[in-house]
């Protein structure tokens, strides 16, 4: 009997969702870095052991939309996040030790007519200064919602997370299996590069360029054991074009070793990466745009 769906990997934005789904997988699908929000896409990860295939989805963080956060881009990833609870079969609340914010309440009040089985997984307990506050506190989540369990985790360093795999399965349908057993994720290499380039800028010019910077593929060219990448990195004003390029090109030679490093890996294959900026006023704010660049619901 074979068993397969979709789960949906919910929370506030840098709780550790990506890293919890890259933990699962056994290997980067999901980029992360300490900033929030830097995940904008579904991105869906494949696991299959055994009879039971299941096919996470990595959404990005659901956030409050205040002044300084309500543009087109805001709205496009609040919409991806609650659109990955469509017709799944089970999913994955994180929510960070015994912190709880406003924008975790924002996430439990979109889970609140949900069908589905809620699994409250909660991460960082290996950073718990004090481990015996973790029941009561959980304790008063738990009177706001009836969760099917509650599983303490560490995404970062694994603990739990075959526990919280196996509660999971229980609550996969009968089903064939979707994708081959290989498979694990139904992005393409081409985002995967764009990803990775964006991954390495938010982590080193995350103060500078937080959210007004996206990578668009140029050219992807597979020539066997060496792929050619041109990757165009969009900023919306030039001061964060000369930022992104750094004096005498150091800033972005220093982005494009690390990216193409990581692709090599990801790609296990020889990369030449170029990297271009180019300034496009207002594409975060600007729906069409956003299409055009692959921010598309549809």
């Amino acid at each position: 009997m074979t068993r397969c769906g979709f789960v949906a990997i919910v929370g506030r934005p840098n709780v550790g969702k990506s890293t919890l789904m890259n933990r699962i997988l056994g290997q980067k699908i999901s980029i992360t870095s300490r900033r929030p929000q830097t995940t904008r896409h579904q991105v869906t990860g494949i696991k299959t052991v055994g009879e039971a295939q299941t096919i996470y989805v990595d959404t990005p963080g659901i956030h409050i939309q205040t002044r300084d956060r309500n543009k087109a881009i805001n709205r496009f990833m609040n919409q991806a996040a609650t659109q990955a609870l469509r017709d799944v079969s089970a999913v994955v609340f994180l929510i960070d030790r015994t912190r709880w914010t406003e924008e975790d309440e924002v996430v439990l009040q979109r889970l609140e007519h949900l069908q589905a089985p809620v699994i409250l997984a909660v991460n960082k307990v290996d950073r718990l200064q004090d481990k015996a506050s973790l029941l009561p506190w959980l304790e008063s989540i738990e009177a706001r919602r009836e969760f099917a369990a509650i599983v303490p985790i560490s995404a970062k360093h694994g603990t739990n997370v075959p526990e919280l795999e196996a509660e999971l399965t229980r609550h996969l349908p009968e089903s064939v299996h979707y994708f081959p057993e290989e498979q694990i994720t139904d992005k393409s290499q081409r985002f995967l590069a764009a990803e990775l380039v964006r991954e390495k800028v938010m982590r080193q010019l995350g103060d500078e360029i937080p959210y007004q910077m996206t990578v668009e593929i140029e050219e992807f060219r597979d020539e066997g054991r060496i792929i050619h990448i041109s990757a165009l990195m969009l900023v919306e004003r030039q001061g964060q074009k000369k930022i992104l390029i750094g004096e005498n090109g150091e800033r972005i030679k220093s982005i494009g070793r690390e990216a193409r490093l990581d692709m090599e890996r990801a790609l296990d294959a020889k990369v030449m990466l170029n990297l271009w900026v180019k300034v496009k006023r207002g594409w975060s704010d600007d729906e069409r745009a956003l299409k055009s660049l692959g921010y598309d619901l549809d």
